[in-house]
């Protein structure tokens, strides 16, 4: 799965542990979605997205709560001053679905836009 695929996917509604991708599935798609990583229990992702104050923090949060809602799926979000921890995980799933890679890279692409690269 390649982040620009990802990226330019969209999520579907996913109810059921059938959904769950395989730990090695997640492990290769992280692989390609660089500073996610996979929780020690395999049940959801991680990143920690740095900025250099609280007004671009928010801005950012603002942005992917835009990205959420238009993808029906949810973060969970810890946010501070200078940086937002981004947690993605399909709860009626248990687990990592494709819908939290394909938030993963639309997080990560958004990130990437407003820090030049």
């Amino acid at each position: 799965m390649a982040i620009e695929d990802l990226s330019q996917s969209h999520c579907s509604p996913l109810k059921g542990p059938e959904h769950r991708l395989p730990r090695e599935s997640i492990e290769a798609a992280l692989a390609e979605l660089p500073g996610w990583t996979l929780d020690a229990s395999g049940t959801r992702i991680r990143r920690t997205f740095g900025f250099a104050d609280y007004y671009r923090t928010i801005a950012f949060v603002n942005a992917l709560a835009f990205i959420a809602h238009r993808e029906d799926h949810h973060p969970d979000l810890s946010v501070h001053y200078d940086r937002c921890v981004v947690e993605y995980a399909t709860h009626d799933c248990g687990g990592v679905t494709r819908n939290d890679l394909i938030c993963a890279a639309k997080a990560s692409a958004l990130y990437a836009e407003g820090h030049g690269g």
